[in-house]
């Protein structure tokens, strides 16, 4: 993006020296009022599909459906802090296995999560889109990989400490608190062979 960027300013550069004031007004605006929309741009680093294959070797089962109310819901409020964005999560299940794509306002957006959850334990937690203009240090596998066999104590937290990152602590918050919520649902899902 930075080579095209680079080459769009050069053009521009050229073109603006032979334009009317007028039309360097415009011309000014329209970057300006465009430039939000560069830096928002949400970073998508796997897809849906993709989370999902890999999750289950390239053949993921049919989603099932779980309802956010009553004890539940109050569950997965108490692990958040706020009422879940969703009424119904989709997730898939294979024996043990569970697959779940989660949302949390990290700053002031969503962050979409893929979480693996085995046997109680998370398989694999990695992040689908990251959509805040910082903090995104939060997507890479040295940050994420340190859930990698988390669990939940009695007390419905994470057995392990999860290191932080400077400049993206609510982004962290956000992935602990969907990693636990996660744990939370695949134990309480039909996935849970561990009764």
């Amino acid at each position: 993006m930075a080579g095209t960027l680079t080459a769009l300013t050069l053009a521009l550069v050229t073109c603006f020296r032979s334009m009317s004031e007028s039309l360097k007004k415009i011309v000014l605006l329209v970057i300006i009022v465009s430039m939000p929309s560069l830096v928002l741009a949400a970073t998508v680093y796997e897809t849906h599909t993709e989370f999902l294959n890999r999750a289950f070797s390239g053949t993921p089962p049919e989603p099932d459906v779980v309802w956010l109310s009553g004890e539940r819901k109050s569950s997965v409020r108490n692990l958040l802090g706020h009422d879940y964005a969703a009424l119904r999560l989709r997730y898939w299940c294979q024996g043990d296995r569970s697959a779940w794509v989660l949302e949390e306002v990290g700053k002031d957006l969503p962050i979409t999560v893929g979480i693996i959850v085995e046997k109680n334990y998370i398989k694999s937690l990695r992040v689908l889109t990251y959509r805040e203009n910082r903090g995104g240090e939060v997507s890479t596998p040295s940050f994420t990989d340190q859930f990698n066999g988390v669990t939940l104590t009695s007390d419905d937290s994470l057995d392990q400490s999860i290191d932080g990152i400077t400049g993206a602590t609510l982004s962290v918050r956000a992935l602990s608190r969907l990693a636990t919520v996660a744990l939370y649902l695949h134990a309480n899902s039909g996935c849970n062979n561990e009764s």
